[in-house]
């Protein structure tokens, strides 16, 4: 067992790195066996990688409500998400906030 109180700051450091970084070899190492095991699983039953990848798809992402509106048209609406558009852009130089545009 170590003594951790007999360790200076920096070997104390040194061994957060270390930990740290057997940490994520095991993860890694965790992750490449379970993989391995789904592969064999997968071709003993005659599928192909592509197969697989099929069952997963893609996550699509939904839109999201719109959260603020220009005021001098209610029609032009922000998520809060991206760029900011212009009409946004020039209520805040105008010295609005973005409460004030909140809907």
């Amino acid at each position: 067992m170590i003594d951790l109180n007999a360790l200076s700051l920096k070997e104390l450091k040194q061994l957060q790195k270390d930990v740290e970084t057997a940490i994520a070899d095991f993860k890694d190492r965790e992750r490449r066996a379970a993989l391995a095991d789904v592969e064999a699983f997968a071709r003993e039953r005659g599928l192909s990688p592509a197969d697989l990848a099929a069952l997963v798809g893609r996550r699509t992402r939904r839109p999201a409500a719109p959260k603020y509106a220009n005021p001098d048209d209610l029609s032009q609406t922000w998520s809060g998400r991206g760029r900011r558009p212009r009409w946004v852009e020039a209520a805040l130089a105008q010295g609005k906030s973005l409460d004030d545009l909140a809907i």
